[in-house]
């Protein structure tokens, strides 16, 4: 497998950036092209690679790409999930390189979608390459790849629930999260939900001039800062009413466990370029980011932001809002609860709409399962390390989607690093960590079957 990859490893590099080179922002309709050629591109590497049954499966929005190869329905049967589409890759001005024209810089590739999620879905192509040109595949395997998820992936839950048969496995296999560090490999097992929302605030029915009436109407960019202001007290907890009436509390042994990873607040902060963090009171950064429920604004604006100065009192501001939730907090029920508390906080003068975008569950995988003791089998043949289990903060709500549906758990088998810099500017992926992924997975496969 190993003298396959190293024999391979330019191909593999050079099949990737033709991925990434492809704009597939699933946000922007201007892309839309784009983003049905790069489902095009898996397809074709898919069929090239061996797959049988290709095919790009339609949906209300874009297609999902589906490959198998069944070697014998006796034995197990891995069902592969990733994304072909990416965030969008503003603000442009900050890349030092354009995003989607991929280099490699210091042993990283450089490009929108090389961590999250292309460089790591198109790990499990090569590897099923790799195990088919050896002819060492060892159990089924299965791919679903879909191009929605940076959108909410509103059209996998009714593809999923109609394809059921057609979906039958025994795990699903993902790689769409990171480990702690290379030296310190891990397998996360743990992902918190999301509830995504836009808040509109409108003052008056018109701009007004600012001198002629500030002072006497209310301002809805005023109003809307205040009002967001006050979403979260001195200690960093988020005021809403019943917010964290459901939230799960880890003992002190499990807090405890989870810090023992070898966690450098300094260098923390300084990869980052902050000379202070800020969190929840009572709870450390590392709890902050994985057990820990948020709220953060990921946009605002209204009024004038052109060149120059234009004197005016908006009639509207716009915020977008993310809630990052823990097991036990349902995504319905949380921005439900943001919306009554919203609504009831608008100062006078002005109304409010809250529009809510997409959400997504919190999910905990196990790690007494056949599946996790193979990916941690994997990781100790390749990397030479027994990862450690690590609950990440971002969210991938198919997770929840796939158990509730398909009855089965996930193994969340990631390979990014916090320096990939996933939905910022000068994006980027490891080439030591592609490639050293793609062996970890073959090796996963291996494990799994033999058990």
């Amino acid at each position: 497998m190993k003298n396959y990859i190293e024999n391979n490893q330019q191909r593999f590099i050079s099949e990737l950036f033709e991925l990434l080179r492809i704009p597939s922002v699933s946000a922007d309709k201007a892309y839309q092209q784009d983003v049905l050629r790069a489902a095009e591109f898996i397809r074709d590497k898919l069929i090239q690679a061996g797959a049988d049954q290709v095919r790009l499966c339609p949906t209300k929005g874009y297609p999902i790409v589906y490959g198998e190869k069944i070697i014998d329905p006796a034995l197990p049967t891995v069902l592969v999930y990733g994304h072909y589409d990416v965030q969008p890759p503003d603000p442009l001005d900050l890349w030092e390189s354009p995003p989607f024209e991929p280099e490699i810089r210091d042993g990283k590739i450089y490009a929108r979608g090389a961590s999250d999620d292309k460089g790591q879905m198109y790990m499990h192509i090569k590897a099923f390459e790799t195990m088919m040109a050896q002819q060492s595949l060892p159990c089924n395997v299965k791919f679903m790849i879909e191009g929605e998820e940076e959108i909410g992936s509103d059209n996998l839950p009714r593809f999923v629930a109609a394809s059921k048969e057609l979906l039958t496995a025994d795990v699903i296999l993902i790689s769409d999260t990171g480990l702690f560090s290379n030296e310190v490999p891990s397998i996360t097992v743990g992902l918190r939900g999301l509830s995504y929302i836009e808040v509109e605030v409108t003052g008056p029915r018109r701009d007004l001039h600012s001198g002629m009436y500030g002072g006497a109407v209310t301002n809805p960019i005023n109003a809307l800062c205040e009002m967001i202001a006050s979403l979260k007290d001195e200690n960093q907890r988020i005021t809403i009413p019943g917010f964290y009436d459901k939230v799960a509390e880890l003992s002190e042994d499990e807090r405890k466990a989870m810090n023992q990873v070898p966690f450098s607040q300094e260098e923390y902060m300084k990869s980052l370029g902050v000379k202070a963090l800020r969190g929840e009171k009572g709870y450390t950064p590392l709890e902050h980011v994985s057990i820990r429920p948020t709220l953060d604004v990921n946009g605002i604006w209204g009024g004038y932001t052109g060149e120059g100065a234009k004197t005016v009192l908006p009639s509207k501001a716009y915020a977008k809002i993310s809630m990052r939730l823990v097991p036990n907090q349902s995504s319905d029920e949380v921005t439900r609860l943001f919306e009554e508390h919203f609504k009831k906080i608008a100062p006078a003068g002005t109304e409010v709409k809250v529009m809510p975008h997409h959400g997504g569950e919190p999910a905990v995988t196990p790690t007494d399962s056949r599946a996790y003791m193979a990916a941690s089998r994997a990781f100790e043949d390749v990397w030479g390390k027994t990862p450690v289990p690590m609950r990440e903060g971002g969210s991938i709500p198919i997770v929840s989607l796939f158990e509730r549906e398909l009855g089965l758990k996930s193994v969340l088998m990631g390979f990014g690093l916090d320096e990939d810099a996933i939905h910022s500017p000068n994006e980027s992926y490891r080439v030591f960590n592609y490639l050293k992924g793609i062996e970890t997975i073959t090796r996963f496969y291996k494990h799994f079957s033999a058990d």
